[in-house]
């Protein structure tokens, strides 16, 4: 068994409230887990308007195809979100 595990940081520049956040944040969720069948979360930061951090994780039976699914997520969340990703963070175990 093969874990696949990211952190994605996105900068959203235009958010000005944690209403707008929230709503931000569940659209991605909601597009990335009807797309892929992947476990996604709001982990960290989420008392910052304009700082989003996404936690992916799957499981499958080869690291080539955990890290073709979480490459597949982030370059998804890049495609169809205003924000910038920063940083990816991406461990398979």
């Amino acid at each position: 068994m093969i874990i696949g595990a990211a952190k994605v940081y996105v900068y959203a520049s235009w958010v000005h409230s944690l209403k707008e956040k929230r709503m931000e944040v569940k659209s991605i969720i909601a597009k990335v887990k009807h797309r892929y069948n992947v476990s996604i979360a709001e982990i960290e930061n989420q008392d910052f308007h304009q700082s989003i951090v996404l936690g992916i994780a799957c499981v499958s039976n080869s690291t080539k195809q955990s890290n073709a699914i979480i490459q597949n997520v982030v370059n998804y969340i890049e495609g169809n979100t205003e924000g910038f990703i920063e940083k990816v963070d991406i461990e398979i175990l």
